[in-house]
């Protein structure tokens, strides 16, 4: 996800610098497997296009490409992009997805798609409504007849004893307020808690919760 900084403050890295380390401290921070919960959400959707936000190293838009969709895949680190490409080369799937850098409170991909897919938007640099103005631009973005798919964590996983109390994951109910989508051209689809086993770092058993709302643009 994108995030602004304050310029005046040098210990403050800013989102490009944040996420480039995020990504360099391993030759591979996620599984390479899509998140459950968009296959579980758009498997049975016939393809179109689609927009990937935070796209990190690829697997969503390459599963979304392996199923006949024309993804563009978005994230700020760029370190991120090039294994992102690197493993749509290797499916050969490279002429399916346009992969492009961007920092999202700053600037958007052009167009209209049938899904927009935002997968676990958070980040520890956000400001004060970006995560919101990001979302409400996605919303923008969605063709008619399209889907807005927003998914997000609900809490910290069970093995979390002394959570951060400065990140604050919103609720479904906090999202569609601050996305102020008009019912006359909007309608809940999907709008769940869903809870799956996550185990920590070293291995202790837990679970977390996420929340699901797909929204389809009439």
């Amino acid at each position: 996800m994108s995030a602004t900084h304050h310029h005046a403050d040098r210990t403050t890295p800013t989102t490009v610098d944040y996420w480039e380390s995020f990504y360099q401290e391993r030759t591979q921070v996620w599984s390479g497997r899509p998140n459950f919960l968009l296959v579980r959400e758009i498997e049975g959707v016939a393809p179109g296009r689609a927009l990937d936000l935070g796209c990190a190293e690829g697997a969503d838009a390459i599963w979304l490409a392996e199923r006949g969709w024309q993804v563009t895949a978005v994230d700020v680190s760029e370190t991120a992009l090039a294994r992102a490409r690197a493993n749509a080369a290797r499916q050969e799937l490279s002429g399916e997805i346009d992969w492009q850098r961007h920092d999202l409170d700053h600037t958007f991909p052009a167009g209209q798609f049938d899904l927009v897919s935002a997968q676990y938007l958070h980040s520890p640099l956000a400001q004060d409504g970006e995560r919101t103005r990001i979302l409400r631009r996605a919303a923008e973005a969605v063709a008619p007849g399209g889907l807005l798919l927003i998914v997000g964590h609900a809490e910290w996983p069970t093995w979390v004893v002394e959570p951060p109390a400065d990140l604050h994951f919103p609720t479904t109910a906090e999202v569609r307020a601050d996305l102020a989508l008009d019912p006359a051209t909007w309608r809940v689809e999907v709008d769940e808690v869903a809870e799956r086993e996550h185990a920590g770092p070293e291995g202790q058993p837990g679970t977390r919760k996420d929340n699901i709302l797909r929204i389809r643009r009439d």
